[in-house]
């Protein structure tokens, strides 16, 4: 197992590349809350059950992702500023095949 990299638009619409390590079982709202790259009690309200949309980004580059689960599906249907290429980051788990993913923050609801 490795890190990989991954590119993150913040809220303020400040550019970062971080790496995030595949052996951790962790998913992109955890890589984020980890980097400290949303304002603490805006991002994993719901401590990554697909139950809040806090966690909603926004897929800027061309990877493969998971298909949507229903619980993911009917939360982004609730949700504010959701796009075409809106994906909850608790839902996306960093593995190796994730590497140079891109993504933008969705707004604060």
């Amino acid at each position: 197992m490795k890190d990989i990299t991954i590119h993150i638009k913040d809220r303020e619409g400040n550019n970062h590349t971080i790496q995030a390590p595949t052996d951790m079982n962790m998913n992109l709202m955890e890589v984020i809350k980890s980097y400290e790259l949303a304002s603490e009690g805006t991002i994993g309200v719901c401590g990554g059950m697909a139950m809040c949309a806090s966690c909603q980004c926004y897929i800027e580059s061309e990877h493969e992702l998971p298909e949507i689960s229903d619980a993911e599906n009917a939360m982004l249907a609730e949700a504010f500023y959701v796009e075409n290429n809106s994906r909850l980051g608790c839902q996306i788990f960093i593995s190796e095949n994730l590497d140079g993913l891109s993504i933008t923050l969705a707004p604060e609801e």
